[in-house]
């Protein structure tokens, strides 16, 4: 990585840091939502979690903010009272690791790609690490039902799993799905736009319509939903590929919001990522 990189990365990762440690999370709530007999939603401040329960003990899926790890474990108490023995990463933010190490006080056994452990040792001086990685797929076996994670190349990162719940039906997507919204795609952690697509390409073929989405923010969510961010995405990239190939500049692409309207106008900009940034982080994937 190029020097000029390594600073602007490590600066966002200072502000980012930061932002989470004077952050008030007294007023957050975690909300619970139940999908099957053992899968459960938990919604707080961050990333989506998912929890499987049952007799095998707890498996949770992310983590939020380590302040939100005592509210979150109490919402899991008030499900199962099992102790929590698994605990898998989507990816690497701290929006969906912060807790880790609390949770791997409490005995959790933390799972993720293996890209996912090398960036975590880069910030977290070894605590809360993964101590199980895997490089394309991994198989859970708990609570009655196979888990099938599995990890999609330089989408929201370089360090993406995905997560099935075979018998439940459930998937959670990660950050690969950011359910009425733009997404972030992390380009200077690996991510790209058409790894993005052809994630989501690829895991469409894997559910049904009665697959419940646990996406990585955003409300619970289903195959017909995920087709419609798979539409605004290609659509996003057509436009901006054709700004490309008529030769605008990033300021060009960036100042053009017909590129984005139809999506703008259905409130996708109103998250984390509004229309601009989303206008630069495609034309800079894709012109790369």
């Amino acid at each position: 990585m190029k020097p000029a990189k390594i600073f602007i990365t490590s600066f966002i990762l200072l502000i980012n840091m930061s932002i989470y440690a004077q952050r008030n999370f007294d007023n957050v709530t975690i909300e619970t939502i139940k999908l099957s007999n053992n899968v459960y939603m938990l919604m707080g401040a961050g990333g989506n979690i998912g929890v499987s329960v049952g007799d095998d003990g707890v498996f949770i899926i992310d983590d939020q903010f380590a302040p939100l790890t005592t509210k979150i474990v109490t919402a899991i108490k008030a499900i199962n009272d099992q102790p929590i023995r698994f605990l898998a990463n989507t990816h690497h933010h701290g929006d969906h690791t912060g807790g880790n190490k609390n949770m791997q006080n409490l005995g959790a056994v933390i799972i993720a790609h293996h890209n996912v452990r090398q960036r975590l040792e880069k910030d977290s001086e070894r605590e809360g690490l993964p101590v199980i990685t895997f490089n394309d797929e991994l198989n859970l076996h708990i609570n009655g039902e196979q888990v099938a994670i599995f990890h999609t190349n330089n989408a929201h990162t370089d360090g993406d799993a995905l997560l099935y719940f075979t018998k439940s039906n459930v998937l959670h997507t990660g950050d690969t799905y950011f359910n009425g919204r733009y997404p972030f795609i992390d380009l200077n952690s690996g991510g790209s736009v058409n790894g993005y697509i052809e994630a989501v390409k690829k895991t469409l073929i894997l559910i049904d319509d009665g697959t419940k989405i646990i996406p990585g923010h955003g409300k619970l969510s289903n195959k017909t939903e995920y087709k419609a961010f798979l539409n605004m995405l290609t659509t996003l990239k057509e436009n901006v590929l054709e700004a490309i190939n008529q030769g605008k500049t990033e300021a060009e692409v960036v100042s053009d919001s017909s590129i984005t309207k139809t999506y703008d106008d259905l409130n996708y900009g109103s998250g984390f990522i509004n229309s601009e940034r989303i206008r630069r982080i495609f034309y800079k994937s894709l012109k790369e």
